[in-house]
């Protein structure tokens, strides 16, 4: 009788088992659905803030009136909604020296 209780609950645990892989396996594929979802979210922001940028871009004018080349400045969105136009090496110098001031806190 105990060992007929022994395999009865050794049977039970492969069974208990059995059904928690098959419930992993569902919620594995569940979350490889969300994930490549997410994804294809992330790339179709990624190319309207692209084309926000080309188009922004394409309308500024500094003061000679000749158009704000992409490559040397960026833009910097504030909190409230403004929108600044930055030379990209200030950017670089800032970044660096932000980087620097982590490094010293570790």
């Amino acid at each position: 009788v105990a060992a007929q209780n022994c395999r009865k609950r050794k049977l039970n645990a492969i069974l208990n088992l059995e059904e928690d892989v098959c419930n992993l396996q569902t919620q594995k594929e569940s979350l490889k659905k969300e994930h490549s979802q997410c994804s294809r979210s992330i790339s179709r922001m990624k190319q309207k803030l692209n084309n926000l940028y080309c188009d922004i871009f394409s309308r500024l004018r500094d003061d000679q009136g000749r158009p704000v080349n992409p490559c040397q400045y960026i833009i910097h969105c504030g909190g409230d909604g403004s929108a600044f136009i930055i030379p990209k090496h200030l950017v670089k110098s800032e970044q660096k020296q932000g980087n620097e001031k982590e490094q010293k806190q570790k």
